[in-house]
């Protein structure tokens, strides 16, 4: 055996090892080409939560080659349920978000190797909730790539989701549909009788009128804790001005005594003197 024997096994062992992160016993393919990372999902309604998690996943390795695989409406209303878009329609808004490079349409329900052996996949990148597949036979549909360590976790959104905006809409549906038909629908295009129409416009009407009415009590209400606000340093207004009076009226009242007490005692004296000068005569 010579030298070049013994040592390559040594090599090929670290060479090995540097693709290997010791710590969550993740893969890393060779650096020299883009890691291609694939997410998968329904993506229904697309929004800022399913931007974010792409976008997670594109900034997963400094050169990343994002894939997004996708499910088509056969298999998502057989697995999931209705969706609100078509499957062109979920592919067409992920082709527009700026962190996908490429769409898999038609993605299986449940990715496995054959899967990301046809597209070269190097990780794949989802939160790290676990999933059962669709017979719920297993519990979480990701763990062959965890135990691969090719599966790259990313961060849920809180606060958005479809069925988040589904239920909104579910939530003030009367709303909606007296908007549309405002806007120009017709009760047939929003599967709405005459009769419920009616009834629909009269409930609006009705919630304005209740909600006209609380802001007059609320307006009310504003002014009744003013006034309480106030009342006391009102109150002490009136007593002082009450106090005022008194003190004034009191104050008349000895002036008068006065003036009637002096009047009096002229008056004895202007007649005593005209008495006097009578008595003269």
């Amino acid at each position: 055996m010579n030298y070049s024997d013994k040592i390559c096994p040594f090599f090929l062992l670290i060479s090995n090892i540097s693709t290997m992160n010791n710590d969550n016993n993740t893969h890393y393919p060779d650096s020299e080409r883009p890691v291609r990372v694939c997410a998968d999902g329904i993506y229904d309604l697309f929004h800022f939560g399913h931007a974010r998690s792409l976008e997670q996943a594109k900034k997963s390795f400094p050169n990343t080659y994002l894939l997004v695989g996708c499910c088509n409406d056969e298999t998502t209303h057989k697995y999931k349920g209705k969706t609100v878009m078509t499957e062109a329609e979920r592919y067409e808004s992920l082709r527009h978000c700026r962190w996908v490079d490429e769409v898999i349409p038609d993605a299986p329900w449940v990715i496995n190797q054959e899967f990301l052996d046809a597209y070269n996949i190097d990780y794949v990148a989802h939160d790290s909730l676990p999933y059962a597949d669709a017979s719920g036979a297993a519990n979480d549909v990701y763990e062959f790539v965890k135990a691969a360590g090719k599966f790259k976790e990313t961060q849920r959104t809180e606060g958005i989701s479809t069925s988040d905006i589904i239920m909104r809409i579910i939530k003030d549906y009367n709303q909606y549909v007296i908007r549309n038909l405002d806007r120009g629908y017709s009760r047939k295009d929003l599967g709405v009788s005459f009769v419920k129409e009616k009834r629909l416009r009269v409930n609006m009407r009705l919630k304005k009128l209740r909600e006209k009415v609380k802001e007059h009590q609320e307006r009310v209400g504003e002014k009744i804790q003013t006034v309480a606000m106030h009342r006391n340093e009102w109150v002490g207004n009136a007593d002082r001005w009450v106090a005022g009076c008194n003190e004034l009226v009191e104050n008349a009242d000895r002036w008068l005594a006065g003036f009637l007490e002096v009047f009096e005692e002229g008056f004895h004296k202007m007649g005593a003197a005209i008495r006097e000068r009578i008595a003269e005569h």
